[in-house]
């Protein structure tokens, strides 16, 4: 098997799901898995009142953004991405690109690229 698979995780607010998914769906992103996470980074969170107090509200709400591709270039979903997500303020978000060895479809072992296709 000497095909390439990319993973691509996208962390950021929620606020601009809707506009980043049309967009990936615009470049040939068909399957993503999406999760609400918890997380914090340079901006270390923020403060909130309660009952007169302040509390340091360390992990922010986020939501994490999964992809497999091996036909779509990385820097096509990179680039799509950070058209999307940019908006030059702390918290625009974070991508993080891995290597995939393989990719095994578990209802028919199919493996590799027939594993992200979807064939009856």
């Amino acid at each position: 098997m000497d095909e390439k698979f990319s993973k691509i995780d996208i962390i950021t607010s929620s606020s601009k799901f809707d506009e980043l998914k049309e967009a990936l769906n615009e470049i040939g992103v068909s399957g993503m898995t999406v999760s609400n996470v918890l997380g914090c980074g340079m901006q270390k969170g923020h403060k909130e009142f309660y009952r007169g107090l302040a509390l340091d509200i360390n992990l922010l709400p986020k939501i994490k953004v999964e992809v497999v591709v091996c036909d779509i270039p990385v820097q096509l979903v990179v680039e799509t991405v950070k058209r999307i997500l940019h908006t030059g303020e702390m918290g625009d978000g974070k991508i993080f690109v891995y290597d995939v060895k393989n990719i095994i479809r578990i209802s028919n072992s199919a493996e590799g690229r027939d594993a992200l296709r979807y064939n009856k």
